[in-house]
């Protein structure tokens, strides 16, 4: 698939999920000071964007290591990108996520809530499919960052402005047409795949 600056910019804040994510922070934080909370955010997102920009860097060099190809990574990350969106349509019951004590760091706010596996994969997909344009792709990786912050500072109010009901509702959306991304990547995947075994 051949990504823009936009479609690369709002696949990754698909994948990132900042209004799927407003309830597993506001979970962590629950013991954390309210006027601490802004500062835990953007010290967790500013974690995450420093490994997925780390990934943009060596992930040529991870995937020559691991001997993996293009299109291996490109089907896996449909797949990862389809589980991924189920679970933003169909969630799992309330009180699976356990609670925190104390301050969370890293675990599990930038890793998994941000920079999860899907988002780690498709960092790596932009970079080996268009290395030329890495500059573009970091640009759309902090606009994302942002786009993160900027809703997870502001949740209490998006919850109690919004309701809940369109939060959730919100997240459905943004999970059909994750499912619908998801889905497309994986056949233009197959296609390439089956159009290298049909050449002589």
């Amino acid at each position: 698939m051949n990504y823009t600056f936009a479609s690369a910019t709002i696949l990754l804040i698909l994948i990132t999920d900042p209004i799927g994510n407003i309830p597993i922070f506001a979970n962590a934080l629950k013991h954390v000071a309210p006027a601490r909370r802004p500062w835990v955010i953007l010290r967790e997102v500013l974690i995450a964007f420093a490994l997925l920009l780390t990934f943009m860097f060596v992930g040529e060099s991870f995937l020559r290591v691991m001997n993996l190809s293009e299109l291996s990574l490109q089907i896996a990350g449909g797949v990862i990108l389809f589980l991924i969106a189920l679970r933003m349509i169909f969630p799992p019951p309330e009180g699976h996520t356990p609670e925190m004590a104390g301050e969370p760091l890293i675990v599990p706010l930038a890793i998994p809530a941000i920079a999860g596996p899907s988002a780690l994969a498709t960092v790596l997909l932009l970079v080996s499919q268009a290395p030329q344009r890495r500059m573009e792709w970091i640009a759309a990786l902090c606009v994302t960052m942002a786009v993160s912050a900027i809703v997870l500072v502001l949740a209490e109010r998006i919850q109690r402005v919004a309701g809940e009901r369109f939060v959730v509702a919100l997240e459905r959306l943004m999970g059909l047409v994750l499912v619908a991304l998801s889905i497309e990547m994986m056949l233009r995947g197959v296609k390439t795949f089956v159009t290298q075994i049909a050449q002589p």
